[in-house]
This record gives structure tokens, sequence and C-alpha cells, in this order.
């Protein structure tokens, strides 16, 4: 599965991004579809998945202010990013999965096929 993710760039705190990541991949209704970020100096975690059967998870630190969705007809998953914060400074990262079991969904070593990642900066 081919991940290319966009829609990164430099935004003020409390500001919007909405993040794309279209995938190359004719089954890709049956993927587990997740993101994930690494901020400098720290390890890639986990952001927001949407499973493959319409199932939503998020981190604490995003629930509220940022929401996943899926258009399984453009092959592409969303992460539409608001109220943003400097600590969301980070590389932002889709990735696909198969059919994750619920306790694996914000485990990134279960997501065996990755994005190049896309830049968000948000200035104080």
């Amino acid at each position: 599965v081919q991940l290319q993710a966009s829609g990164g760039g430099l935004v003020q705190a409390g500001g919007s991004l909405r993040l794309s990541c279209a995938a190359a991949e004719r089954t890709f209704s049956s993927y587990d579809m997740g993101w994930f970020r690494q901020a400098p100096g720290k390890e890639r975690e986990f952001v927001a998945t949407f499973t493959w059967n319409g199932f939503i998870y998020y981190a604490d630190s995003v629930r509220g202010r940022f929401t996943i969705s899926r258009d399984n007809a453009k092959k592409t998953v969303y992460l539409q990013m608001n109220s943003l914060e400097p600590d969301d400074t980070a590389v932002y990262y889709c990735a696909a999965a198969t059919r994750l079991p619920y306790s694996a969904y914000e485990d990134q070593n279960k997501y065996h096929y990755w994005g190049q990642g896309t830049l968000v900066t948000v200035s104080s």
C-alpha cells in the first residue's frame, strides 16, 4: 500500500489545518487507517485511527480538537485539526494496517504501511 500525505504547513496557534492521505490501493476500504506524529526530539506517537469497520479512536491529547475521516471511494483519509497548539508541532504520518484488534490500534508497530510524513508547525 502506497500512501501519500499532504496538507501540512505553518499555522498560528488556534488555527486549523486539514491533512490528507491518499492511498494507491484498490482494497483501501479493508484497511485500518491511522495518523501518528513525531515532534522534534520525541518518539512517534499515536494520534487517531479510523478502522475499516467504522470505529474511531483518538489520543487524549487531540480528542475534541482533531477529527479523522475517510472517503473509501477516493481512497483517502483525512485529519481535520482545529484549535492547534504549539505542542501539535510535528511531522504527521499516515499509516495503514490490516484489521487490527482493539488492543493494537495505538501500536505503531502493527501498522505495516506508512506515508512519507507532512510537517505541521504551529507558532505561538
